[in-house]
């Protein structure tokens, strides 16, 4: 009897743990459907869309941070650099190895070579998170969602401050 609750044991643990890795890795993410390229401009401090083609997005409810997307672009990086707000750096988010278009090395390396430049795409997609867009010298484009300060503060108990917007709350 004992060793028959062990392996009931054992194997349940098994089933549980493989249920949670695919769930996080494959079955928690959806495709996006709103196609959307946009960058905030130096003029006026507000997201406009950009020209882009190529579009492949994944997101997932479960966390605001989820977000990732691949395209590409027509528009030079000296151009995009004289009319949107770039970043000085960025924290680059891995995305899953099924999500082809997505790779978070090659993109480190570009962004380290320089072959490759971060913008805001996008503050406050959701309270505390801003929308993050590298674009290569090649005119490829990847996008996450990144905490900013405000997000930081929020999610580790900092008290937030009035420099923060408020939160939406959902009734």
């Amino acid at each position: 009897m004992g060793k028959f609750l062990a392996v009931l044991l054992l194997g349940s643990a098994v089933i549980a743990g493989a249920s949670m890795y695919y769930l996080q890795v494959y079955g928690l993410y959806d495709e996006v459907t709103e196609r959307d390229v946009k960058l905030v401009s130096v003029v006026d401090d507000l997201p406009e869309s950009i020209s882009f083609d190529n579009f492949e997005a994944i997101d997932s409810e479960s966390s605001p941070i989820r977000y990732r997307a691949c395209f590409t672009t027509d528009l030079s990086l000296s151009l995009l650099t004289e009319t949107y707000v770039g970043l000085e750096s960025v924290k680059l988010r891995n995305a899953p190895e099924w999500f082809d278009c997505f790779d978070a090395g090659a993109i480190d390396a570009q962004l380290l070579a320089g072959t490759a430049l971060p913008f805001l795409g996008e503050k406050n997609v959701r309270f505390g998170v801003d929308r993050i867009v590298v674009i290569t010298d090649d005119g490829r484009g990847y996008i996450w969602h990144d905490l900013n300060d405000c997000g930081d503060k929020a999610y580790d108990g900092t008290i937030v401050g009035e420099e923060c917007p408020g939160r939406e709350t959902s009734e």
